[in-house]
């Protein structure tokens, strides 16, 4: 761990399991209550100097830790193989993808802006960093999301103390001790814990700011728990997204994209497509289509060659899922295919299609977070808007058209953070990522993402 620029001792070890083969290959150091204290000191006792530093300065420091990660990009890529389960492909596009995005603010600005200035009186709004931000991070995208967090937070001028999810420690502990030899004492601190440790660190009065990436649930405590101090928040939470699909789309075209929409990291991203609506003109064909997709995937150990979706991450999650299949098939629901999987203990689950799921079936209801994807007959669009908007969450959404103006018009209704149009999901870092309804709050990316991470300070002048 790293707490004030160098490791930390820890009195307890867990050991830190391979998905793929659900036995241990390492153990990770655990932060007792006191050490988190330490982190959270000594963030605050370096915001001072942080924070009054340029902008530039800032940016500097973040460009050149992005290139220490680069130089130790081989090694990271790796361990979040062996800890986290993706193919050690997705592995490497993890780390280059989450590197990208962190060095896009240094390419931003933090403007003063000048509301009104006569002769009378000068007003402006400024923007200050917030203080100390807690970062917590989930386990299916570790990498992108510590870095997603990691790089707003200080070229804002704040301090952090992130806390990664403690079935996926390992590569972010690295990258806070690569994170050593660039920043200042104290700037980036990184804890390794449990939910103990990470409820302690929501109600430390010293943090400021919550950042978190994770369930809708965790979410909901979070938020309960920060309002007794007023914390800022940013949750980026569950999604259960829908994806419409109308009958003038070219399917074989598409089938890919829409597969992978959904199965990318073995289905475990909380913006992939997890109710998918098609016409009836179409529906047979897309399905055929997506078996047949399906059944040219290799799953398997991420370090196999050509595995293309290795196992889910946890043993809970894959039981889950379990659950949620039992569930629909007792409801009456059709396994349109589902997929073999490796031998041994890993955490496997088998690429599994749906067809005819009731409405109030588990797998609709709620987040299918694996490789499980629903599938829904429509005749009327509107039916499936309706349908498609009936749900709690609101992180993404997709309409599937050839005709890209009337797609649009249905894409505007959806009820979502996001609308995507002939793809699902695509983000880049000049575009801003959040929820709406149980899907969250804030966002992440871009110049608003960066805001996020700053309050903002009016100077108001009167002259004479």
């Amino acid at each position: 761990m790293t707490i004030r620029g160098s490791n930390a001792r820890a009195a307890h070890f867990e050991e830190v399991l391979n998905p793929a083969t659900g036995a241990a290959f390492a153990r990770a150091p655990v932060a007792n209550l006191e050490q988190l204290d330490e982190a959270v000191e000594a963030a605050r006792g370096a915001f001072a100097q942080w924070s009054s530093t340029t902008l530039t300065d800032r940016q500097a420091k973040v460009r050149e830790f992005a290139t220490v990660l680069r130089e130790n990009l081989d090694d990271l890529a790796r361990t979040l193989t062996s800890e986290q389960g993706k193919s050690i492909s997705d592995a490497t596009m993890e780390m280059h993808a989450a590197i990208a995005f962190m060095e896009s603010y240094c390419d931003l600005s933090i403007d003063t802006e000048v509301l009104r200035s006569t002769s009378e009186e000068h007003v402006e709004v400024r923007r200050r960093p917030v203080g100390v931000v807690a970062a917590i991070t989930p386990w299916n995208f570790p990498v992108m999301m510590a870095l997603w967090k990691i790089g707003p937070a200080l070229v804002a001028g704040n301090t952090i103390v992130l806390k990664p999810a403690p079935t996926t420690p390992l590569t972010t502990l690295k990258i806070g001790e690569l994170g050593q030899q660039v920043f200042p004492k104290g700037v980036l601190n990184i804890i390794n814990g449990d939910g103990e440790v990470g409820s302690a660190l929501v109600k430390h009065p010293d943090i400021s700011k919550i950042a978190f990436t994770g369930s809708t649930a965790t979410g909901k405590h979070i938020m309960n728990t920060a309002s007794t101090t007023l914390k800022r928040l940013t949750l980026e939470l569950g999604g259960n997204d829908a994806g419409i699909v109308l009958p003038d789309i070219d399917v074989e075209t598409v089938a890919k994209d829409i597969f992978w929409a959904k199965f990318s990291n073995a289905g475990q991203i909380c913006a992939a497509l997890k109710r998918l609506f098609v016409h009836d003109d179409i529906y047979d064909e897309l399905v055929a289509q997506l078996v047949q997709i399906a059944k040219s995937v290799k799953m398997g150990d991420g370090f196999a060659d050509g595995v293309l979706m290795g196992p889910v991450q946890n043993a809970m999650q894959r039981d889950k899922l379990r659950s949620m299949v039992d569930d629909a098939k007792a409801k009456g629901a059709k396994v349109v295919y589902q997929g073999d999987i490796p031998e041994g203990d890993g955490f496997w689950f088998p690429i599994t299609i749906l067809a005819d799921v009731p409405a109030d079936a588990s797998a609709v209801t709620d987040e299918a977070f694996g490789p499980l994807l629903t599938i829904h007959r429509f005749s009327d669009p509107e039916d499936a808007l309706t349908r498609a908007n009936a749900s709690p969450y609101g992180l993404g959404a997709s309409v599937w058209s050839g005709d890209v103006d009337a797609a649009v018009a249905l894409a505007e209704r959806m009820d979502s953070g996001t609308a995507w149009v002939n793809q699902h999901p695509a983000m880049g870092p000049d575009t801003p990522f959040g929820g709406v309804k149980s899907s969250g709050m804030g966002v992440e990316g871009a110049r608003w993402g960066l805001m996020q991470y700053t309050n903002i300070h009016v100077v108001n002048v009167k002259k004479n």
